[in-house]
């Protein structure tokens, strides 16, 4: 999938994360704010139970306690419902949140939502992102070319953290 996405207004390591209230699966609200403190994974993926997004969202799960243990939290954002959510976290027992960003609020402030190209047709949809965010609130990485079904690793390499 080819992404067709303009680079002004991309945020990029060194800004500081725009913080965020969003809905969890749960109806639970989360924002960033309230992990300060903590090291975030926030990863924008376009649709629950998609092969592409079933894998990420999977080895992100495989690697979690890792993750934990390397002072990460987990937090998924699509532009699903809180039922697709739910169900996507029971199937494949997620044990991180996912935000239902249905009005696309979150989506488009970190500038995820745009063009996209995929088998010789253009629409717009999610480009799937990764940002890893200090605990103090500053952009620390931002992975355009997930590697799905080495998610967790690429993070960890990307911030130059051995397993």
């Amino acid at each position: 999938m080819e992404l067709l996405k303009e680079e002004d207004g991309v945020l990029k390591v060194g800004d500081e994360a725009p913080e965020f209230i969003g809905i969890a699966q749960s109806g639970v609200s989360i924002s960033l704010t309230q992990y300060r403190g903590k090291r975030v994974i926030l990863y924008f993926y376009p649709k629950d139970n998609t092969p592409g997004c079933t894998l990420e969202a999977c080895n992100l799960r495989d690697n979690h306690a890792l993750l934990l243990d390397k002072g990460f939290v987990v937090i998924g954002v699509s532009a699903d419902n809180e039922n697709s959510h739910q169900a996507f976290i029971s199937r494949f027992k997620l044990p991180f949140p996912l935000i239902a960003d249905t009005d696309k609020k979150i989506i488009n402030l970190y500038g995820v939502w745009g063009p996209k190209k995929f088998m010789g047709r253009t629409f717009d949809g999610i480009n799937r992102t990764t940002f890893v965010i200090s605990k103090t609130g500053i952009i620390e990485a931002v992975i355009e070319k997930v590697k799905n079904a080495d998610h967790a690793q690429q993070i960890l390499s990307e911030l130059n953290i051995k397993k």
